[in-house]
């Protein structure tokens, strides 16, 4: 009978993923409370200076970042879910030595021991699984928030991608959130008016829904189906009979990481984020279904056939039938007076927001609007917009007078679009956006 690799005694990365509530619970109670002393012992020292403390600089110190991913990484599930969201919305605007503690929480999360991996296993195959198998890699190819990849080959020839979901996470979602919007209030990064109980609700659902893996596998089969004419674009394959709500089964597709295309020749670069950009809007407007992680790590490049491989469907949601036809007339608006019917229609504001930051909100609004509104290259490069906006949307949100929060579905659009932006600039594309969008009008 096969057997797993062996593995080695030394392994860096490796812990078991904590699932009972209470683990978890005293994960990050111990978290706060180590943040915490140190925010005393820091307060002391800039009196005893003679200096007033700040709360967002005791706080937001390389030294507690490092302790909040290192703690982070080792939960897992939805605390470090939420971490790596946050540490994509706020890089731009922290400190540059936390940004880049924070960056390390979109790198591999730890992963669990093979004794922890083969119960999750026995538990979604039964045991004996291993002899189907002719080979079965123990160490996993990727470790995500709430799941880890590994690569195997059946003995009736399928090369597998297989997806297993650390233990307890589904349990957990609650609390991590919970205990994450306490940690977020605690830090500051929260303005105070604002009210988290609705995105809070909205995060739980969606973590729930991420945490299915049979109805991620459902979304993988339908993303297959619609992008199965489009050959600038590779799904895998779902394989059903082993997959199950905590395992996923999928083609392995040899394939590079996108953010390796930043080397490669301009024209190369232009056409992975025009397809990209493709991608977005035809999800939006003619599919209505949208994966809206906006983690680089679901995009990846296949060298050989030159295709782009998709990754990671639970995030994959649709919108209401009126949203699609309220953005078109967004994106066609020249005027501040479209410009904020459109707005409103769409939610951004209402009439119990006050015209000077219904006033901002439009301005900010007309700066994002006149590079899709150009037909000259786009310089995703070198371009400032999304410090620009970044600045002035803090600058609404600490003003204290704004709490008003626009519909969690566009929201998620916003991150998927914020993602493809930043992955742009990465990729540093020079691309005539108003060509790409006149297509979708």
């Amino acid at each position: 009978m096969p057997t797993p690799p062996r593995v080695n005694a030394y392994q860096p990365n490796v812990s078991p993923v904590p699932s009972s509530s209470f683990a978890r619970l005293v994960g990050l109670g111990g978290l706060v409370a180590g943040i915490g002393g140190r925010l005393a012992v820091g307060a002391v020292h800039q009196v005893a200076s003679g200096n007033r403390p700040n709360l967002s600089d005791l706080l937001l110190t390389p030294t507690n970042a490092r302790k909040v991913t290192q703690q982070l990484s080792q939960l897992r599930g939805a605390a470090l879910k939420m971490g790596q969201l946050i540490s994509m919305d706020t890089g731009d605007f922290l400190p540059r030595e936390v940004a880049q503690v924070f960056a390390q929480l979109r790198a591999d999360a730890d992963h669990m021991p093979p004794q922890q991996l083969r119960g999750v296993l026995d538990t979604a195959w039964g045991k004996g699984w291993i002899s189907h198998f002719a080979r079965f890699d123990v160490r996993p190819i990727a470790s995500a928030s709430i799941g880890q990849v590994h690569r195997a080959q059946t003995k009736d020839g399928r090369d597998l991608a297989i997806k297993v979901q650390y233990p307890g996470v589904r349990g957990s979602i609650d609390a991590d959130v919970s205990n994450v919007a306490a940690l977020l209030r605690l830090s500051g990064m929260v303005p105070g008016a604002l009210d988290l109980a609705p995105m809070l609700a909205q995060a739980r659902a969606q973590l729930h829904e991420e945490a299915d893996y049979l109805r991620e596998g459902a979304q993988l089969a339908q993303f297959g189906s619609l992008l199965a004419q489009n050959p600038a674009f590779l799904v895998p394959k779902l394989h059903s009979d082993l997959s199950s709500p905590n395992v996923l089964a999928m083609d392995f597709i040899d394939s590079h990481p996108i953010e390796d295309m930043a080397t490669a020749p301009q024209a190369d670069r232009d056409r992975v984020i025009t397809l990209l950009i493709r991608l977005i809007m035809d999800e939006f407007f003619r599919f209505n279904l949208m994966q809206t992680d906006p983690n680089f790590a679901n995009f990846r490049f296949a060298p050989v056939t030159k295709q782009i491989v998709l990754l990671d469907f639970g995030a994959t949601r649709s919108f209401s039938p009126d949203l699609a036809p309220q953005f078109r007339a967004m994106l066609a608006a020249t005027d501040r007076v479209a410009i904020d019917q459109s707005a409103r229609a769409i939610g951004y504001f209402d009439t119990t927001t006050a015209p000077n930051m219904q006033t901002a909100l439009v301005d900010m609004m007309q700066m994002a609007l006149a590079p899709l509104q150009s037909d000259q290259p786009f310089d995703f490069a070198t371009t400032d917009l999304l410090h620009r906006l970044r600045d002035r949307g803090l600058a609404l949100g600490t003003g204290g007078d704004f709490a008003h929060v626009p519909p969690m579905e566009v929201l998620y659009l916003h991150r998927k679009a914020a993602g493809l932006f930043l992955l742009a600039h990465r990729l540093g594309a020079r691309i005539p956006l108003a060509p790409l969008l006149a297509e979708y009008q």
